[in-house]
């Protein structure tokens, strides 16, 4: 068995679960508990919800799905010997619980209920969970564990903060964190608070992946009672990260901290310690503390990482073995292509040029040399003759009137009308190419170049999209995206000399505007006191307000803000408050 009190050897499985694949899931748990006890860890954590995957949602009023759960959980249990591993799943006891099963000796131990169920942005939980009653322990060998799932950990106070006051010097956290630009920094920077006020040791393993909507970015950490980071996990990919602690350390450290005292004594009396287990010997003796460090990714790496995963996951998980873009020879599009080529690999990819006549010899000339640079298939489809089709057709209902929207967005339909054509022939997923600055403001066609099945930059400002796309060449060395499509002015191209500015504020202009309008939910008056032009703040909100019916009816997207539309901003379609 192992000495008491020393070093403990841990492996976090930052794993990539399917939600609903509880058998996947199952096998991808027994595989990583061998893989950690061959690599001498004593103890190996898992996400939360690990075995269903993150976020369950409706499938959590079905029983039946809680009975498939509990009965896997129980077959890892009995083929775990000579490890303990804490495993997240959904309880079903009085009510539905999200847990965290500790696992020792072929059987499920003790259970951990999570405190604190979050209820805003993408979360659901208090629709579907019951709270657990409090901070728990338990002991392994001579430490002291406390346990915590994902929230439990942001609120400042209990349950960790009343865990580490009764004895705990390590808190162990499983997560499902999903991803905003910036979220892995914001954390980890939370996590060093919590360890330095706690004076602990800190275990974060997080979920990775995308699931719908969501990615979850991993970045799994172990952390000193100094806030330390001693283990880093990588972001957006599957790891097991091996790292040992002096839990010790922290012990010492309270020795010479007498604050915490007389809370301590308290703790002791309130905190149950769910159960005590002895510890396995490790393989071999620690020679040092701490494991592998990754390096984190710079802003627009990271964002890109996210969007890469996101639709590699929901093309992988949802059974497409393709996709297909319409390539217009705008940045959007160019930028999307990329993305679909680094997720699926050239041969997963086809995009279609569909030429009108607006559109110019040069985004045509584009649109087919990013195609050969990215050695993806190309599909070109002219859409003049259907529009001359379309033109006989409405003739009589459309006789004295001018030309305007309405034909202009006739050539979007028919472009979204061809994708679709070869998805149900072909079984390709359709990729929608539109950004989040279109998206807010309506700048979009209904069954044009919304169509699809997964809208990759939905989430994307389009100064963002700038930026990715200039961080793809700088990131290659050369220009993947060709040098002409980031420079030229946006355009739609469905009528002579069309630029994007000529219907919307410039998006140096627009952007900061939706910022603080969608992102943070400002008010006229409160963006006026910004600085922001009073006629482009009325004008982009009622953009915004008026565009919500359309936003409803476009295809999911890839979340990379703290605010994306859908899972997080909802707004009634009818709705007579302006601002």
């Amino acid at each position: 068995m192992a000495r008491p009190n020393g070093p403990l050897h841990l492996a976090l499985c930052q794993m990539n679960a399917t939600v609903g694949d509880i058998a996947g899931n199952e096998r991808a748990i027994c595989d990583a508990i061998e893989r950690s006890r061959r690599a001498g860890a004593q103890l190996v954590l898992f996400p939360e919800l690990a075995l269903t995957g993150y976020p369950p949602e409706d499938l959590l009023l079905k029983e039946h799905f809680l009975r498939d759960a509990r009965a896997a959980l129980d077959r890892i249990a009995a083929g775990t010997e000579g490890i303990v591993a804490l495993v997240g799943f959904p309880e079903r006891e009085d009510d539905v619980y999200n847990a965290l099963a500790v696992i020792a000796d072929g059987a499920v131990q003790a259970v951990y209920r999570k405190v604190h169920l979050p209820n805003y942005g993408v979360f659901d939980e208090q629709r579907y969970f019951q709270s657990g009653t409090g901070p728990a322990l338990i002991e392994l060998g001579g430490h002291k564990l406390g346990l915590t799932i994902c929230e439990d950990i942001w609120e400042p106070g209990p349950p960790a903060s009343a865990e580490a006051r009764a004895g705990a010097t390590l808190l162990v956290n499983v997560s499902a964190s999903p991803y905003h630009a910036g979220k892995g920094l914001e954390r980890e920077r939370m996590l060093a608070q919590r360890a330095r006020d706690n004076l602990c040791a800190i275990a974060f393993c997080a979920l990775v992946g995308g699931q719908d909507e969501l990615v979850f970015d991993g970045h799994s950490l172990v952390l000193d009672h100094h806030g330390e980071v001693v283990a880093r996990a990588a972001q957006f990919g599957e790891e097991l990260l091996l790292a040992t602690i002096d839990v010790e350390a922290a012990q010492t450290q309270r020795l010479r901290d007498a604050r915490q005292r007389a809370p301590a004594r308290e703790a002791r009396a309130t905190v149950p310690t769910l159960a005590r287990l002895a510890l396995p010997a490790p393989a071999a003796a620690a020679d040092h503390v701490g494991g592998t460090v990754a390096p984190l990714l710079s802003p627009p790496a990271e964002v890109y990482a996210a969007l890469v995963t996101g639709l590699r996951d929901y093309v992988r998980k949802n059974g497409f073995a393709r996709v297909v873009l319409g390539l217009s020879g705008g940045i959007d599009s160019a930028l999307v292509a990329c993305i679909a080529a680094d997720a699926l690999d050239p041969d997963g990819v086809a995009v279609v040029v569909m030429p009108s006549p607006y559109s110019s010899a040069e985004t045509q000339a584009d649109a087919r040399t990013l195609a050969g640079r990215l050695g993806v298939e190309l599909l070109e489809l002219p859409i003049e003759p259907a529009m001359r089709a379309y033109e006989q057709t409405l003739a009589d209902a459309f006789a004295g009137t001018e030309p305007g929207l309405a034909e202009e967005n006739v050539q979007a339909r028919i472009r979204g009308n061809l994708v679709m054509a070869l998805s149900n022939k072909f079984g390709w997923l359709v990729l929608a190419t539109g950004n989040k600055s279109e998206m807010s403001v309506g700048y979009s066609t209904l069954y044009g170049d919304l169509a699809g099945g997964l809208a990759v930059i939905k989430d994307c400002p389009k100064t963002t999209v700038y930026e990715l796309a200039r961080w793809v060449n700088e990131a290659a060395g050369e220009e993947r995206i060709p040098a002409s499509i980031v420079e030229r002015a946006p355009s739609a191209e469905l009528r002579p000399d069309q630029r994007d500015e000529d219907s919307l504020p410039p998006y140096a202009v627009l952007d900061p505007i939706l910022d603080a309008y969608v992102e943070d939910d400002l008010g006229r008056e409160q963006l006026l006191l910004r600085g922001f032009d009073a006629a482009a703040v009325d004008r982009v909100i009622a953009l915004v307000d008026r565009a919500e019916y359309k936003r409803r009816q476009a295809p999911p997207g890839i979340k990379v803000t703290s605010r994306a539309f859908g899972r997080d901003r909802r707004v009634p379609i009818t709705n007579r408050y302006g601002g």
